[in-house]
């Protein structure tokens, strides 16, 4: 368990790009009663729609934190969102982060936190003893989300489905791979923050043996396709052994995104693939179904959208932030 100080104001920092929020995006629409506002700084383009408010504001309206919600690729800390988050300090402020660049190696962060009695988190620490993987079968069932591509619609299907099974009566655990998944559960493992020899052994941790009728959920993490982030995922998939996968897809991604030399396979070509990988541990291994992305859709094109997949795949396809998920579930039960 890794306990957070919430409420928290979302710090977006100086961003223009809507993906690289998807940390302050996700505690907005999964924890929102734990979110006080916004702080941007300028220059930011992306606004979650929820009240710009200073760090003496914030802490009048009742927050004790401040939580990173920007993740750039490679997880750097910006030398001006440092000036800032000391700011925050001294306003009162504990500081939760989950980039790669900890906050504790900021000294500037470590003097502000040590003078004002203000907590510094670093959420993207892996347990100190984890061991490589035994490959050996466990109990219980899991299912994994797999993507064609960096943030895409992962850890909110995974998130949508852990649902849907509780509502169904299932025995089912939303198990975090990543930095948001973490902050919005409480618990998880960075998987991308793993020594790459242990990353199996990680989610073989992460996923214990369980009861014959319980369902791990498990997080996706980067793509099989990505150029940069695809051992994560392999990792991840050959540790967690899933018994059954959901392929999910951003509508009218046709390259992989800030690589534009590579394309998005045909999804036929995914599912083929991510089946393939996963049969070297789990022989069984499957996907049942599609969780499609379609933000900017009107949701007419975005039922086309879905039907036009499920047609092409042979799989159900649904939004899971717009539809109903029996269509998955019914295949995965």
């Amino acid at each position: 368990m890794i306990e957070i100080p919430l409420p928290c104001l979302l710090f977006l920092g100086d961003v223009s790009n809507p993906l690289d929020a998807k940390t302050a995006m996700g505690l907005r629409d999964w924890r929102p009663e734990g979110c006080v506002g916004q702080y941007r700084l300028p220059g930011c383009a992306v606004d979650l729609g929820l009240p710009d408010i200073s760090f003496r504001e914030a802490v009048a309206a009742g927050a004790n934190s401040v939580a990173i919600g920007v993740a750039p690729s490679g997880g750097a800390l910006k030398v001006e969102w440092v000036s800032a988050l000391a700011e925050a300090i001294r306003s009162g402020l504990s500081v939760v982060s989950g980039l790669h660049r900890k906050l504790s190696e900021e000294s500037e962060l470590v003097k502000a936190a040590a003078a004002s009695g203000q907590q510094l988190i670093d959420i993207r620490v892996p347990p100190a003893s984890i061991s490589i993987a035994t490959g050996r079968r466990r109990s219980g069932k899991r299912l994994l989300m797999v993507g064609t591509d960096c943030c895409v619609g992962k850890k909110y299907s995974a998130l949508s489905l852990h649902k849907a099974l509780k509502e169904r009566g299932i025995a089912a655990t939303f198990r975090a791979t990543g930095q948001t998944g973490i902050l919005i559960a409480g618990r998880g493992i960075p998987m991308d923050a793993v020594v790459s020899d242990f990353l199996s052994g990680a989610a073989e941790m992460l996923t214990p043996d369980a009861a014959t009728d319980h369902w791990d959920v498990i997080e996706g993490q980067g793509s099989l396709f990505h150029p940069a982030y695809a051992a994560v995922t392999l990792g991840l998939l050959h540790g967690s052994q899933p018994d059954a996968m959901v392929l999910c897809h951003g509508v009218g991604r046709t390259v992989i995104d800030e690589y534009e030399d590579y394309p998005v396979p045909d999804l036929r070509d995914c599912v083929a693939q991510y089946e393939q990988a996963a049969r070297v541990t789990n022989r069984v291994s499957s996907i049942v179904g599609i969780s499609l992305n379609t933000q900017g859709l009107s949701d007419d094109e975005a039922v086309r959208a879905c039907r036009d997949n499920s047609t092409l795949t042979g799989l159900p396809c649904v939004d899971p932030m717009r539809h109903a998920l029996d269509s998955i579930l019914d295949a995965l039960l």
